[in-house]
């Protein structure tokens, strides 16, 4: 494996979630939030770098996607460990959220056999959204734009879904429907 900076940054993301669930678990919320700024630090370095190298590869794409699911599921245990009558409280749409994206990684299982790791415009734009909502929610107890974030989802979901269902075999990043459709038919 290359061990460049931006898979070293990919890298990072996953080897701190066993961290944010540390200080979640251990009720350490300024640990929480110094390591989840980290992580979402390198989450938007990585691709930036990756291409400002020239260091873009299908393993690189690969981890940044695991060191995503890794930030989610790890922010969401810590969070309910540390905030949990704030979850319950927006229980309906962290439940959502999971749904929503964990739908198009089952069709991605289905038609392909393994994760794509599409990295889309609009999931750009969305993990912005989720990133700043989520530290509004969390940070502030202000839901809605966490609330927007979700909603936003579905449309991110419903397109990956949608590139899943027209590429022929798995490939990385894909900007939009249309960049698919375009590979598609040469």
């Amino acid at each position: 494996m290359p061990l460049n900076i931006p898979n070293l940054l990919s890298l990072f993301r996953i080897a701190a979630a066993p961290f944010l669930l540390l200080a979640g678990w251990l009720k350490m919320p300024t640990l929480f939030f110094v390591l989840f700024a980290l992580m979402l630090l390198s989450d938007a370095l990585d691709g930036f770098i990756a291409r400002l190298l020239g260091q873009t590869s299908e393993l690189g794409a690969r981890l940044d996607s695991y060191g995503d699911i890794s930030t989610y599921l790890s922010t969401a245990l810590a969070a309910w460990w540390l905030w949990p009558e704030l979850l319950r409280a927006e229980f309906a749409y962290i439940v959502a959220a999971i749904a929503v994206y964990i739908l198009p990684a089952f069709f991605s299982l289905l038609k392909f056999g393994e994760l794509a790791s599409y990295h889309t415009w609009i999931t750009k734009v969305s993990a912005v959204l989720m990133s700043a909502g989520v530290i509004l929610l969390l940070g502030f107890e202000e839901p809605l734009l966490f609330h927007i974030a979700v909603y936003f989802l579905v449309i991110e979901m419903l397109e990956n879904i949608a590139i899943t269902l027209i590429l022929p075999k798995n490939q990385s990043n894909i900007h939009s429907i249309w960049h698919a459709w375009k590979r598609r038919h040469g």
